[in-house]
């Protein structure tokens, strides 16, 4: 069964209440509050194996709790399901498929168009807009074998949002891909948060964590929650990460061997200033 609260949690986006999460006997996140906001852009961040995508499956109501309780727009995340549209990390077309960008971007109008009922001007007209504010209004009529890495994850990004959902999922949208693809990307959850969408992030980008209306820091747990400044300290980062100062200037390398960085993103860290560095739980 879901674990669900009796009280209505409607001015969330997502919260959650003593939330466990596990593989069979592996514990994914042990037992954590949090809330997710109604509006702007959440960062779920932490070093690999943090529980970052699980806790987006979750929400998503893909991931049974263990214990505890999830709510999403104030009820379970099973009858929530309809209104989120999630993009995992790894989607995956058959390249076998003759399928364009154009065709795999109105895939995302499916549910909502139902078995029977035919797209109409709307349903083109979001496809339309997706495909030109992902910046691929030049390849939409190309089969999506023929793309780029970083071209194709705009194309399942644009998918995402002609869904036209309450909540937008995203799981590491931009890791390891082009600069091009990151900042076209990056723009398109800036205009979903200017129309007050709530989207939840997972990334390893502590700069673009920072940049984001609420952060939660991951570490097999809810380590800390709260806008990026209070929640990135030294103290906190301590606690998930375990970090190496790589030169005397004070910068910090995030030890987290499995996302190795791209070229020109942001790979160091430059702390604030503290003199006794411990734990500052949430």
């Amino acid at each position: 069964m879901w674990f669900v609260s009796t009280v209505s949690d409607s001015r969330w986006a997502a919260r959650g209440r003593g939330l466990e999460l596990r593989f069979g006997d592996i514990v994914a996140l042990a037992a954590s509050d949090f809330v997710i906001p109604r509006s702007g852009v959440t960062s779920l961040i932490g070093p690999n194996g943090s529980g970052k995508s699980t806790l987006l499956a979750a929400v998503a109501g893909l991931h049974r709790p263990a214990s505890g309780e999830i709510t999403v727009l104030g009820v379970s995340p099973r009858q929530a399901r309809a209104r989120v549209a999630f993009v995992p990390q790894s989607t995956k077309v058959n390249d076998s498929l003759p399928v364009t960008v154009g065709e795999v971007v109105a895939m995302g109008r499916y549910a909502s168009l139902g078995m029977v009922r035919r797209a109409g001007a709307r349903d083109h007209e979001a496809v339309a807009e997706a495909i030109a504010l992902l910046d691929l209004a030049e390849v939409a009529g190309r089969h999506v074998r023929e793309l780029s890495g970083g071209q194709r994850q705009r194309v399942f990004v644009a998918q995402g949002l002609v869904q036209d959902r309450d909540v937008l999922l995203l799981d590491e949208p931009t890791t390891a891909l082009d600069l091009v693809s990151a900042r076209v990307i990056h723009e398109a959850i800036e205009v979903e948060r200017a129309s007050g969408r709530p989207v939840v992030v997972t990334t390893h980008d502590l700069e673009e964590a920072r940049s984001s209306d609420h952060v939660i820091l991951l570490a097999g747990r809810v380590v800390a929650e709260g806008p990026g400044d209070d929640v990135l300290t030294p103290e906190n980062l301590s606690v998930a990460y375990r970090f190496k100062v790589s030169d005397g200037a004070g910068h910090v390398h995030l030890d987290d061997a499995a996302h190795a960085p791209v070229a020109g993103r942001h790979v160091h860290v430059e702390p604030p200033r503290y003199e006794h560095p411990g734990p500052h739980d949430h």
